[in-house]
């Protein structure tokens, strides 16, 4: 996670920095590690603000949605 995607993601209706006890969630914080949809990552990178990849981690199916090179540009 970046603070530009926390803003952007809260910005857009999903608040992921915000903490919520009560769902035994703490909130994601810049450098964090988190599971993105693939069309809320191409949102944000058509937006200019996208975070980083883990390849290795992306599974096959988000290319479905998120052409190659744009994952690529953004991998870790």
């Amino acid at each position: 996670m970046t603070a530009e995607f926390l803003a952007y993601s809260k910005y857009v209706g999903n608040d992921l920095s915000t903490p919520r006890p009560e769902f035994g969630f703490d909130g994601l914080n810049p450098g964090d590690s988190w599971c993105l949809c693939a069309a809320r990552f191409l949102q944000a990178h058509d937006e200019g603000c996208a975070p980083k990849v883990a390849l290795t981690s992306t599974h096959k199916r988000a290319l479905d949605i998120v052409p190659l090179h744009v994952l690529k540009a953004h991998a870790s």
